[in-house]
């Protein structure tokens, strides 16, 4: 291999490497919020929720996303 082909080589490498890197962003973990009664009558456990994630350093949004659920008291 010449020494230009050698360079010319590495530099398309470099120049491809930020793409794929941006390519592969792990994707955000999503937490299940599962009621049996309706959610605006757990507005409490939703806070409390929300606030036990943001402690351990999850922010709804921002690196984790949140799925509600409820079963509206059906059986």
């Amino acid at each position: 291999m010449k020494r230009r082909e050698f360079i010319g080589l590495l530099g398309g490498a470099a120049a491809a490497r930020p793409l794929a890197l941006r390519a592969q962003q792990p994707a955000m973990p999503v937490i299940g919020f599962l009621r049996d009664t309706s959610l605006a009558d757990a507005a409490y456990a939703v806070t409390a929720f929300r606030q036990g994630l943001k402690e351990a350093g999850f922010v709804e949004g921002e690196n984790v996303a949140i799925e509600y659920r409820s079963a509206e008291d059906r059986q």
